[in-house]
């Protein structure tokens, strides 16, 4: 595992910070497409900035972690990535995490955005979750199948089986130390 992309089925479901914790244990950087997409104070990248990139992170770093599902520029990501680990946390949990990312980032950019983009929430944002999240697993499903030649996919469906890879990695990593 060298080019992994975090992705998962909705906001909320725990990308950023899988992302976080899985380039500490394997040490490898990790790159947030928020991060990449936001410009200062909610400004959007065009979509040749943002292809252009990402496309600077794929071809001129050895290993790179890529978290977001952004899938406009998926295929591109895809088609270097040896690793997708998808998390596909039910939806009742993505929809508390956004409403608590919300109230505890109020005022506040948090390291996975772009710079001055403060947190925000929006009827319209929790309307989108709730009406794409059953699409976006079918799609995502779809996704393996073409990409899924030659490349690892990993599903993790809640906190506990989370929990338990990372813990994996990191035992993994312990035990290369000594």
């Amino acid at each position: 595992m060298k080019r992994i992309m975090v992705i998962g089925v909705s906001a909320g479901a725990g990308k950023s910070t899988f992302a976080r914790r899985l380039g500490k244990a394997l040490e490898i950087e990790v790159h947030h497409l928020d991060r990449l997409y936001w410009k200062p104070n909610w400004v959007e990248a065009s979509k040749e900035e943002f292809a252009q990139a990402q496309q600077d992170i794929i071809k001129h770093k050895q290993g790179w972690i890529i978290e977001g599902n952004y899938t406009g520029t998926f295929d591109l990501r895809a088609k270097h990535a040896d690793t997708m680990i998808y998390l596909e946390i039910p939806l009742y949990t993505c929809l508390y995490r956004v409403i608590k990312r919300w109230l505890i980032n109020l005022g506040k950019t948090r390291p996975d955005m772009g710079e001055g983009c403060e947190e925000k929430m929006e009827w319209s944002f929790i309307k989108f979750i709730y009406t794409t999240y059953h699409a976006r697993k079918r799609k995502m499903r779809e996704r393996f199948r073409q990409y899924g030649n030659g490349r690892t996919i990993i599903v993790l469906r809640n906190q506990k089986e989370i929990e338990a890879y990372i813990s994996r990695i990191e035992n993994q990593k312990r035990k290369i130390a000594n």
